[in-house]
């Protein structure tokens, strides 16, 4: 008897992607969509805390990585507080429901009344350098905000990982109070003197293209500096780490590499006692909790060649995959070919370019990449694109932003869809491009009213 063939499951993104083509939620009227795994999602938290326990930890979502309500509020449900990093994500996560106590505000450029707003709720700050301490000086001299936790960011200048842009720990990055520059932690250990109040140091080493061990060697500097100003001071004042996120993302196949579990072992190994319970430690990861669990799929529109290529013309492209088009190097990414049903597309592959709709030449996510051959009405996917692809659109050409979705599919591969996002409409389009002042700067041509004679 000949056994019967084993069926071998669709994943997760491939039916919701042809479910995405069924329902009509990906079509002519809606040409590009983002699509998110919400059980990927939850499990990657899960995996996150089960890493580091038993030790304290108040891990928090970098909104920046997918500034969404849904999604941060999808965080906050699965007991995650949420850092952020401007005005902006700070009003996002509160919208989404996270109490002020599970918020951490680390932006750079803060101004005193962003300050002032933080430290009036209660909202954790980790402030950037001196400048900034002496605006919260005055301010906590007003009376301001005087339980909210205050840290203070250094910069342990560790390295440089692979991509030079997103490494936070060089010489000379922007970021914190460099330790490495003459008479930096002497200034340090006599602000907290000074201050009773500071009790938290904070350094975000991490980012794509950093290794385990350029983190766990930024991570292990601010411990020693903690332990350092506790035992000069005479008293456990920096009672909490801020360690940062940043761990990287494999984007070359459906593997979860490092793991949160890899990076724990690494800095147990490096960084003996940062996780033995005596300090409270906060976390500030990202891109790894949601990039694997997106998908940005598309129509093609046209098909044609150029010297002898295949070129597939889309409507995903640098306004939706900003990173990969313009450092296509440092932000590859894997392209699933579909037909128009949504279906994995079969076939010799042949190597083709997926360009985007942006009018410049470079508008490509994909060079040379052998896929099945492409048609128009085909769908592409672009994976791995959970994490800032769909949140920090590129508004070149006016193009507007796509809709994106939530789904989970469930045992008997019925998908349940719910919106994160809605398509920006044309209207909101134009509204936003100033349409509402469209006479101002004509009126402008016009002569000036003469101004009225001084009374008396």
């Amino acid at each position: 008897m000949i056994p019967a063939p084993t069926r071998v499951r669709p994943t997760p993104r491939n039916v919701a992607l042809g479910e995405a083509v069924r329902f009509g939620l990906l079509g002519a009227h809606a040409p590009v969509i983002g699509l998110l795994d919400v059980d990927g999602v939850l499990r990657a938290v899960d995996e996150l805390r089960t890493a580091f326990e038993p030790a304290p930890v108040l891990h928090t979502f970098a909104a920046k990585a997918c500034a969404l309500v849904p999604v941060l509020r999808l965080m906050a449900q699965a007991g995650m507080g949420c850092e952020v990093a401007s005005a902006g994500e700070l009003h996002l996560a509160l919208a989404a429901g996270f109490p002020p106590e599970r918020l951490i505000l680390d932006n750079p450029a803060k101004t005193v009344e962003e300050l002032r707003f933080a430290l009036t709720r209660g909202i954790a700050i980790n402030l950037d350098n001196f400048q900034e301490l002496a605006r919260v000086d005055a301010l906590r001299s007003e009376g301001v905000g005087t339980g909210a936790p205050i840290g203070l960011r250094v910069n342990p200048q560790v390295g440089t990982g692979s991509i030079g842009a997103m490494s936070t720990a060089t010489q000379t990055s922007k970021f914190g109070i460099a330790l490495g520059d003459p008479g930096a932690v002497n200034a340090i250990v006599a602000a907290f003197a000074q201050r009773p109040w500071l009790s938290r140091l904070h350094a975000h080493v991490g980012s794509q293209g950093c290794s385990l061990e350029l983190m766990a060697a930024g991570i292990k500097a601010t411990y020693k500096l903690a332990e350092h100003i506790n035992t000069l001071l005479g008293r456990f004042q920096v009672r909490s780490l801020d360690i940062g996120g940043g761990l990287p993302v494999n984007f070359a196949d459906d593997e979860v590499k490092p793991t949160y579990a890899d990076y724990v072992d690494v800095l147990r190994a490096r960084v003996p006692g940062l996780l033995d319970g005596r300090y409270t430690l906060l976390t500030e990861f990202g891109r790894s909790l949601v990039a694997k669990s997106g998908t940005v799929a598309s129509l093609v529109e046209y098909t044609k060649t150029s010297g002898g290529r295949p070129i597939a013309i889309t409507h995903a492209g640098a306004q939706v995959a900003t990173r990969t088009v313009f450092m296509p190097n440092a932000w590859p990414l894997r392209v699933g070919a579909h037909d128009a049903n949504g279906r994995p597309k079969e076939g010799p592959t042949v190597p083709q370019d997926i360009a985007g709709p942006c009018c410049f030449a470079g508008d490509l996510t994909a060079v040379a990449r052998p896929l099945p051959l492409l048609e128009p009405g085909d769908v592409v996917a672009l994976h791995d694109t959970g994490a800032y692809y769909f949140s920090t659109h590129f508004a070149y050409n006016s193009l507007p932003r796509p809709a994106v979705y939530g789904y989970r599919v469930g045992e008997d591969d019925r998908v349940r869809f719910a919106p994160i996002r809605d398509a920006q409409s044309i209207g909101e389009l134009v509204q936003e491009g100033g349409d509402e002042h469209g006479d101002s700067l004509v009126g402008l041509l016009d002569p000036a009213p003469e101004e009225s004679e001084p009374a008396g």
